[in-house]
């Protein structure tokens, strides 16, 4: 099942550390099949508020993710990144080929306390 590393970066000032683990980054995903699916793209917001930039890795499982986190070569650089940028990430299964939400939806209806 597939796994994302999504990331919620607030806007910075141009620095040459940023430039570098822009540029050091995607070798690091190479041994764990990471891959960008969304970076330096404009986003529209539709609902609240959501300033900064979206990135979003993609990996072939949640393993991989943790993996590619916990490696020397990421660890490495990543200070390069959050030296001077601040944001949130988080790292989420995807759902797999065919995922059908009613039945979580199922659960939910279930969940609810009868009146």
């Amino acid at each position: 099942m597939p796994a994302y590393v999504i990331a919620h970066l607030q806007e910075a000032a141009p620095h040459p550390e940023i430039a570098e683990y822009m540029e050091r980054i995607p070798g690091t995903f190479e041994p764990y099949g990471g891959r960008f699916l969304v970076h330096a793209t404009q986003h529209e917001v539709k609902e609240g508020t959501w300033p900064g930039h979206v990135v979003m890795i993609g990996f072939p499982g949640i393993a991989e993710a943790r993996a590619w986190w916990d490696s020397p070569e990421y660890q490495e650089i990543a200070p390069l990144r959050s030296r001077h940028i601040a944001g949130d990430i988080i790292m989420v299964d995807g759902v797999p080929e065919g995922y059908d939400p009613s039945t979580t939806a199922r659960a939910v209806r279930e969940a609810v306390p009868a009146e």
